[in-house]
């Protein structure tokens, strides 16, 4: 499980039916201006997929 996979738990909760459900689009900020990923190439898609969230709990001082 990668930090943008949604725990088990969360999926129960919100689970709708298809017909229920309304597609959202995503942005996100590509060399200085956000653009929606729908309209990326291939290549740029499979990179946003790629993509790691930085948590800060995670980072230990010291």
């Amino acid at each position: 499980m990668n930090d943008m996979t949604v725990p088990t738990q969360a999926q129960n909760v919100a689970a709708l039916p298809d017909e229920e459900r309304t597609r959202c689009e995503v942005w996100t900020r590509v060399m200085g201006y956000h653009r929606p990923v729908t309209s990326f190439n291939k290549g740029k898609k499979s990179e946003h997929r790629e993509r790691r969230f930085f948590v800060e709990s995670r980072c230990r001082m010291g």
